[in-house]
């Protein structure tokens, strides 16, 4: 089901993250309790040692960083994250050198307000100034909007590293946020506030190719549906931030196209700034969306295009995607006037 893209207040000071007090660590742990008791995993039955794990809030700021996200004002706690270094008691995760963020809770009354997101950036922000080559996490496999939240933070899942299965959660996601040896590119869900640049960038890079009709033009720049019930990819310069490009993939399970069929992962709207043309960003994004569908475990990734966007084919053509004339169309896109859409596919196994 479409959910809301959460957001973060208008109001700036609403909320602050930092460090614990000390005389705050009794709420904290009760925080955390009340957090973990809500979400797909609330009826599993905690033994002695994790409850300890979830009250005892000093003993996981003496391990590491325990972060609270306060109310401006009055203090009220809203939410807390820790993090910890590899080889503390309380990581499961983390090698040499990297960071390990653990037990996100938010107040089930303060959800909706951004004040996940903000732990899990403050969170990154500690790691760095640790000196930490990554933070990394792991997390239950039916905590769909945590694991948005964490792509939407940069995060990257590494299938590599997980492994063993934990009764009533099965085998747990890990995500890594590299913080050395990060790449020029950093590949990500949209942010709420970045919708509309996103918009202009895919309306931009259509238009600056092609002759469109407005009703097409408009679908373009309908991020918002997009992304709130679907994935919008974005790639990220590291270094200034700018958005370079996006992509549009459904969530697992699901499907964007007439052109998707059992056991496939398709994709649309692939758009690149045109003023960063010639870095690779399609290629980048389309070989993002191969790692989803390996990922996902599909058979086959596939997409269709206009005859006209030769540039496109081409690219498709360069990674390997082979042409699906059984899936191709003629479409009216405005009275009198015809396009070809061309299918192309790339199989996995």
């Amino acid at each position: 089901m479409p959910e809301p893209l959460e957001t973060q207040p208008a109001i700036a000071s609403a909320f602050t993250v930092r460090q614990a007090r000390e005389d705050e660590y009794r709420a904290t742990g009760e925080l955390t309790t009340r957090g973990f008791t809500t979400g797909p995993y609330a009826h599993l039955h905690h033994g002695p040692e994790r409850v300890a794990m979830h009250r005892d809030a000093g003993a996981r700021a003496n391990d590491g960083g325990l972060l609270v996200a306060v109310e401006e004002g009055t203090e009220a706690l809203l939410g807390t994250a820790t993090v910890t270094r590899a080889h503390n008691p309380i990581s499961r995760q983390a090698r040499d050198g990297e960071a390990e963020m653990r037990l996100l809770a938010v107040d089930p009354a303060a959800r909706g307000r951004g004040v996940a997101q903000a732990l899990v950036q403050a969170s990154i922000d500690l790691a760095r100034s640790w000196g930490a080559t990554a933070l990394v996490l792991d997390t239950g496999p039916l905590n769909h909007t945590a694991q948005r939240n964490y792509l939407r933070a940069g995060f990257e899942r590494v299938v590599a590293r997980e492994g063993g299965h934990e009764p009533g959660v099965g085998i747990a996601q890990v995500y890594r946020y590299a913080i050395e040896n990060v790449a020029p590119v950093r590949i990500r869900l949209v942010r709420p506030h970045e919708v509309d640049v996103v918009a202009h960038l895919t309306v931009e890079a259509y238009t600056h190719d092609y002759d469109l009709s407005e009703s097409y033009v408009r679908s373009l720049a309908d991020v918002h549906d997009r992304a709130r019930s679907d994935e919008v990819w974005v790639a990220e310069d590291t270094a200034t931030g700018a958005i370079l490009g996006t992509v549009w993939t459904p969530r697992p399970g699901a499907r964007i196209s007439a052109v998707a069929r059992d056991d496939e992962l398709d994709f649309r709207l692939l758009a690149v700034a045109p003023d960063a043309r010639g870095r690779g960003i399609g290629e980048t994004l389309v070989s993002h969306v191969v790692g989803l569908g390996r990922i996902r475990g599909v058979k086959r990734v596939v997409m269709n295009t206009g005859s006209i966007m030769l540039p496109a084919q081409r690219l498709y053509t360069r990674l390997g995607f082979v042409r699906l004339p059984d899936r191709e169309e003629r479409i009216e896109v405005e009275p009198g006037r015809f396009v070809d859409i061309f299918a192309f596919g790339l199989d996995l196994d």
